[in-house]
């Protein structure tokens, strides 16, 4: 039987994808392997929301090409491939296929195609495409992602996505969820809903609120989230569904970017420093005990000294739990490529805001965490953490901490008392079990 290794890189969004075009493989008759040497089929699913992120697919390439089998087929998939297209072909003779998050129905037959020698891509853009009659395989046997919404509409401009994933558009309410019945049927008791700006999902008739209302009365399943949200699509009625449906967990990631009105504005991202804060208010006034997180850009062009501290001044305000903190990275057509050289923060300047940057975030969270230490909580445990005799588990609020036991915890839910930290990871003591549930086969 073919074999087949998919490494991904990036977001949710790419493994959910990884997982149903293993899923479109698995219908063919391919076995998934652990790693590539032993693979008929390699495929790289990236990421393009950063030039690191595809400096790191260029230097595996080029370490693939050491070990691969002779006749193995080499594909690159995922947005760095909708962004680069042939020019992927043309800079490495040993990659055959190059396919966008729209093209993976038609896998089997492009590697087909590649077995025979031709090199080709797929990078056309389906609004139509849901790959509703793709059964994913599962990667997690604990959560399952479930994209519920596809592309983006909003045009930051700082953001490649609406060039990669293309324009937005949302899954039918019914079938999302007839997946979420079918996964918690599988073993899997916690569902994460997957969009680009996930709240600003509808269906033609059904809003957010509509959906996690719907979703959240699957029966058995204990937990669901959602990511990414955007802050202008936080309505009242989407805040109220989070707030009366019990398998909402108390955790939003909510992008900032900026803590400055005016780089925002510049970013186009649509909403003020003001009404994000109003946004943080509103979600914490309806949901008591909200984990939130973040993500900020450092440096984008023209931030003066004067914005910078306005961002630093918003992460005091709102003492978020955690942020993803990036240096601004220009993407090949966005419009902020086309901001005046004038604008550009030097590299120096770039490096010492993020590491005070870093430095607050990190402190405030590390402070909030070791107030928290001999609190209980519920944990679900997801896999063996990586040192020790230990298993990663996580919270409600999307804390991670570690508790003492072995794989077959995995998949059931505990109460522990919180009894360290690291600043970033707790550590955990078992007070008792709630209910052990089966994992996906």
């Amino acid at each position: 039987m073919p074999t087949v290794f998919i490494e991904t890189y990036g977001c949710q969004m790419n493994v959910s994808d990884s997982e149903l075009m293993l899923g479109t493989l698995a219908a063919e008759g391919y076995v998934a392997v652990d790693g590539p040497e032993d693979a008929d089929v390699v495929l790289l699913n990236t990421c393009a929301i950063r030039e690191h992120a595809e400096t790191r697919v260029i230097g595996r390439l080029g370490e693939l090409r050491r070990f691969l089998k002779k006749d193995a087929v080499l594909g690159v998939t995922g947005c760095m491939a909708q962004r680069l297209g042939p020019r992927l072909l043309d800079s490495d003779s040993r990659v055959s296929l190059v396919i966008g998050p729209d093209g993976y129905r038609a896998l089997p037959t492009l590697i087909e195609s590649a077995r025979k020698g031709e090199r080709m891509t797929s990078t056309d853009f389906d609004l139509e495409e849901h790959y509703e009659d793709v059964q994913a395989s599962r990667f997690d046997g604990v959560k399952a992602w479930i994209p519920v919404q596809r592309g983006c509409d909003y045009r930051c401009t700082y953001c490649i996505v609406p060039f990669t994933r293309g324009n937005e558009r949302s899954r039918q309410l019914e079938d999302v969820v007839r997946e979420t019945a079918a996964v918690v049927a599988q073993g899997l008791t916690e569902v994460v809903l997957l969009g680009q700006t996930v709240n600003s999902y509808h269906d033609g008739a059904r809003d957010f609120a509509d959906l996690l209302r719907a979703v959240g009365a699957v029966p058995g399943l204990q937990r669901l989230r959602f990511t990414s949200p955007h802050p202008n699509d936080f309505s009242d009625r989407v805040i109220a569904a989070m707030a009366d449906v019990a398998t909402v967990c108390e955790h939003v990631h909510l992008p900032m970017q900026s803590g400055s009105s005016r780089t925002l504005k510049r970013m186009l991202r649509r909403y003020s420093r003001a009404e994000y804060l109003d946004c943080v208010a509103r979600l914490r006034a309806a949901i008591p005990g909200l984990g939130l997180t973040t993500d900020i850009i450092v440096g984008f062009p023209g931030e003066t000294d004067e914005e910078f501290a306005e961002t630093l001044s918003a992460v005091r305000e709102i003492g978020f739990d955690d942020a993803f903190m990036f240096k601004f990275s220009p993407r090949e057509g966005t419009p902020a490529t086309r901001f005046p050289a004038s604008e550009t923060v030097p590299e120096d300047v770039v490096d010492a805001r993020f590491d005070e940057l870093m430095k607050t975030v990190r402190g405030m969270s590390r402070d909030r965490n070791f107030r928290r230490v001999g609190e209980r909580t519920e944990v679900l445990v997801e896999k063996e953490a990586r040192k020790g005799e230990l298993m990663q588990a996580r919270s409600r609020d999307f804390k991670t901490v570690l508790v003492p036991g072995d794989r077959t915890l995995i998949g059931q839910y505990l109460h522990v008392e919180l009894t360290g930290t690291t600043g970033s990871t707790f550590t955990g003591q078992v007070v008792r079990e709630r209910k052990a549930l089966p994992t996906a086969g």
